[in-house]
Parts: structure tokens; sequence; C-alpha cells
């Protein structure tokens, strides 16, 4: 990360964490308020209640200088519905978009149609799939956390708690997503060094059913499974019943990702032995940001950097 995207992220940091007060460092875009309209995913999700609040509570400090319009997703995988909303977002004449798209790839076009009507194109949560930007010739800006680097932090902190040999599964979430590539290359990578086996991969499409039914399968077929490594708490806490169900619990490890506010009791009591805080609120706060200032400094998409990392915790008992 550059300095100056890294003074960037702090401001914006400083910002959530102290309530926004202060005065803001972005001006209004000419002619007044910027458009700016925020692409969420599920609106049923903590996660994504946490980052559309976030984002209501930064504009309302900064009423003066942009507006903000938010839709969301009725669920997970919805990317027909999303397309639907950059497209309405696109015909009301935003200056720019910040999206968290449901699928990496079936986006694309969406944002590609954005941005040749002249409007700012940002992704967070979850980056646009680098080959199908390419192929239509687009950069567009992912503000997030390393999801790969994320995985890790978890994976290596289970490692600490197994041996060599042992027999882990992993619960990944829609596999067309980039950010559910990532953490699923980042468990597997802390296991291979730790000599950990894992022994199925199977999609619980973020969701706590889906993630329960996936986790019962894997427990069912392996006997020797020693834990489930999940790439959201949604799936996590539909792992923890799924193990309590069979009769496994204190047998079988189960990790999490996001660390909401829901799995925090299930890290106090061991059920959930960790989870990652990607600190959705920042998230959201920091895209805006990007979008704002670009808007406001009547930037090109072209000149906008391709990734603005922002921060990771790991989360234990």
């Amino acid at each position: 990360m550059t300095q100056r995207m890294r003074r960037r992220v702090l401001v914006a940091g400083t910002l959530v964490a102290a309530s926004v007060a202060g005065t803001s460092r972005v001006s209004a875009a000419a002619g007044g308020q910027a458009k700016i309209a925020l692409v969420l995913k599920s609106i049923a999700d903590p996660f994504t209640v946490a980052m559309a609040n976030a984002a209501q509570n930064y504009q309302k400090h900064y009423a003066s200088q942009f507006v903000l319009t938010i839709r969301g997703t009725a669920n997970e995988s919805d990317p027909a519905g999303q397309i639907r909303m950059v497209d309405d977002m696109i015909h009301a004449r935003m200056n720019a978009i910040v999206i968290a798209p449901t699928d990496s790839r079936a986006l694309t076009a969406a944002v590609a149609r954005g941005i040749k009507a002249g409007i700012i194109m940002i992704t967070i949560d979850n980056p646009l799939d680098e080959a199908a930007q390419n192929d239509a010739h687009i950069s567009v800006p992912f503000v997030g956390p390393n999801n790969r680097k994320g995985a890790m932090l978890v994976g290596n902190y289970l490692a600490s708690k197994l041996k060599a040999g042992d027999q882990v599964g992993i619960i990944e979430g829609n596999v067309a997503d980039r950010n559910a590539q990532q953490r699923t290359v980042g468990f597997s990578d802390a296991m291979n060094a730790a000599g950990v086996r894992v022994v199925a991969v199977r999609s619980g499409e973020w969701e706590y059913g889906k993630g329960r039914d996936v986790a019962s399968r894997m427990l069912a077929q392996n006997s020797q499974l020693r834990a489930l490594m999940c790439a959201n708490d949604n799936m996590a806490m539909g792992a923890v019943d799924a193990v309590r169900d069979a009769g496994r619990s204190g047998g079988v490890f189960v990790t999490g990702y996001n660390c909401l506010e829901e799995v925090r009791p299930l890290i106090a009591d061991g059920r959930v032995l960790a989870s990652v805080d990607q600190f959705a609120e920042r998230q959201a706060v920091f895209g805006v940001d990007v979008a704002v200032k670009a808007v406001s400094e009547g930037r090109r998409q072209s000149e906008l950097s391709a990734v603005i990392e922002t921060p990771l915790e790991l989360v234990t008992r």
C-alpha cells in the first residue's frame, strides 16, 4: 500500500472510530452534492447491515457534500437482482457506485456499463474477477482486506491446535466469488504448511442452513474429521449446530470469518475456535470515501488505484 493510500485508510478508520466527528477532508462535487450509490449483498445478513449503517452514519455527518442511495439484494446469491440495481443507479446518473458484488464475474458487464456512462465504479468486500476485468477492458478498484491473508490467520491458529496428519474440511462461500476463492486458498495454504490433510471442500453458499447441511455431510462421511473451516460466520454457526447434532462437540474445531456479533458468544465459550474481523463498517466507509474523493477531484476510472487494502484482525477466545 502506498503512503498516500495508507493515510486515506487511516483517516477513514479514524472517522469510523470517532463516530465521524470533525471536519470532512472532501469537498462537494462541482455543481452541488455528489450522488453516490452503495449496492450491497443480502440485506438480511448482519455483515451487510453493519456496512449499510456505517455508510448512512458517515453520510449524515457530511450531508452537505454528498447524497447516498443504498440498495441490497434479498439473499446472498442474486446476481441478476444486483445487476438490475446497478443499471437503475446508472440510469439515475449517479456520480459513483460502490458495490459489494454477489458474483465476481456476473457483475462485470454491469460495472463496465457504469464506467462507459462516466460513473466511478468501486468494489468492496468482494473484488471483480481479474480475467473478467481484462476481457471487459476495465479496471475497478477493490477497497477491502486481503482475504487470503485473513484465512491464513485463522488457519495458522487452528494448525497450532492440530497435529500433522489430522483431517479437516473447508466450507467455502459462493465458488464464483473472488473472496470465497481466496479464503479457500488461504485455509489450504495454512493446512499444507502444517501437514494437515484437507479431506473435503464444499460450498455452503455463505448461508447458515446450507453451511449446516454441508457440515453434517462432512461429519457423516469423515469420522476422523478434526476441524471445519468456514468462510464466513453464518456457515460457522451452522457448522457448530451440525457438530452438536452429530454428538461431536468438543471433538471438532469450528472456525469462522467476519467476527459477527452473533458469533462472539460462541468464541467466548469455545464452540467457535477463531474468526477474523474484517471490519465491515470500515470497508463501507472506506469505499464511499474513495468514491467521493474521486468524484470531487474529477478523477477518471483509469486513474484510480487497483487495490486499497483494509485491516484484518484475528479474534480468538
